[in-house]
């Protein structure tokens, strides 16, 4: 089986992947809108890096002390009970990955139409999907040589507009410097909803978890999979939009989701339009390949577990979960066709945080319950760590509810139904609590 497992150098690929989608390339423009200060706009990013850091090492833990593929299915449905895991997996499999993979591939089709506008977005979306698919199929060594070049690659392209951004001449004057009212600034609601959306854009610092059983020796290569594609993705996520910020004027991308292309055009002229769109366009693949990979991996997990959905794990001569994965390609595909992705995301978002409140907890719950149980890696700063991420997440949460109460509710109905798809398809009594 060593063959079929990936190095510590994809699991951080996957997590880097997984983060940098389209949020870091369209959030600025909706905080520039009610927050003033460039020192709170940079202090967003800066905290929600670190919230992200502080859930991930959680997450590290959980991963080697349960070691199994599927995320929050596998820590909820062992620390607490079956049915909360089988309810978090299938959020995970209908909509938490499906969902952003959709929208990623939709983001890859307009971008590319900005250099070759006779294209399709809709055309380009979906051989996307499909083309990043039959990758996967062919089987993991396959699918970590192409996440491992196209990761690497997207970095790299970040890392260049990074280093013009330092070198470009014309630069915006920017106040950095903490001014009396900044601390008001955040603590207003207008900073709360953009630490939302920025918490958006980190999503995914959990990926290395969901594929600890592939991972060669994880018990050191989850945890530092998770720390360094985390402290990776928030230092890029922090010059990225330090760079939007000294070549786009303010007035020009406020509330416009297309910050970086406005940023482009006046950093390399006429032609940047075309060059940063390139640029998204192909970091876009990793994103979507990264997802993929994780979120199919959710599926066969709960398959090995239900009886009743045993067909769904099976894998094909290379050991991939090829029904899980094609299932989830016909998932996003239907989300392409309905345009209706982007609503998903929003009534999903409390218990796309209800799930990862629930796992940082179980942490603690965990060290109560199991004290004996072998932890190859222990988070840092315990119990400080989880506490961080519990209380910001539980704010936000409220303010979710706040805020969105119809999307809160619909988002617990659709959990709700996948409690009750478990008490279905359960199986034997005991049979869980064997693995």
């Amino acid at each position: 089986m060593t063959e079929r497992k990936i190095s510590g150098l994809t699991a951080t690929n996957i997590v880097v992947a997984n983060m940098i989608g389209t949020g870091v390339f369209v959030s600025l423009g909706f905080q520039v809108i009610s927050i003033h200060s460039d020192f709170a706009i940079m202090a967003l990013w800066i905290i929600g890096g670190l919230l992200s850091l502080c859930g991930a090492l959680c997450y590290a833990e959980l991963a080697v002390a349960l070691p199994r593929l599927g995320g929050e299915y596998n820590f909820l449905s062992r620390i607490y009970h079956p049915a909360l895991g089988f309810m978090a997996g299938w959020i995970s499999v209908i909509i938490g990955f499906p969902a952003p993979i959709a929208l990623s591939a939709m983001a890859f089709g307009t971008y590319t139409q900005g250099i070759v506008p006779s294209a399709s977005p809709l055309i380009l979306s979906l051989v996307l999907i499909w083309g990043v698919t039959l990758i996967l199929l062919v089987g993991i060594r396959t699918g970590e040589h192409f996440q491992n070049v196209s990761t690497i690659l997207k970095i790299g392209l970040i890392i260049c507009l990074i280093g013009y951004g330092i070198f470009f001449q014309q630069k915006l004057p920017l106040h950095l410097t903490p001014q009396p009212s900044d601390l008001a600034v955040m603590l207003s609601g207008p900073f709360s909803v953009s630490l939302v959306y920025v918490m958006y854009s980190y999503s995914g610092w959990n990926g290395a978890s969901y594929l600890t059983a592939e991972v060669r020796n994880p018990q050191r290569n989850v945890p530092w999979a998770l720390f360094i594609g985390t402290i990776s993705v928030m230092i890029l996520y922090v010059l990225l939009n330090w760079v939007f910020l000294i070549s786009a004027p303010a007035a020009e991308i406020e509330g416009k989701p297309i910050v970086a292309l406005i940023s482009g055009r006046h950093l390399f002229g006429q032609l940047g339009g075309a060059l940063v769109s390139g640029l998204i366009s192909f970091g876009l693949i990793a994103n979507v390949s990264g997802m993929s990979w994780v979120g199919s991996r959710v599926t066969k997990s709960m398959a090995d577990d239900f009886s009743k959905l045993a067909f769904l794990g099976r894998v094909n001569q290379h050991g991939t979960p090829y029904i899980a994965m094609i299932l989830q390609a016909l998932v996003v595909t239907a989300f392409i066709l309905t345009n209706s992705f982007e609503a998903v995301l929003v009534y999903t978002q409390f218990v796309l945080l209800l799930s990862s409140f629930l796992a940082v907890l179980g942490l603690i719950v965990l060290r109560f319950s199991q004290p004996n149980l072998p932890r190859p890696y222990r988070v840092w700063g315990y119990p400080i760590t989880p506490l961080i991420f519990l209380v910001v997440t539980l704010f936000m949460m409220l303010y979710t509810v706040q805020q969105r109460t119809v999307a809160s509710l619909l988002g617990l109905l659709t959990a709700l139904v996948g409690l009750g798809i478990y008490y279905i398809v359960r199986p034997r009594q005991g049979s869980l609590t064997a693995r």
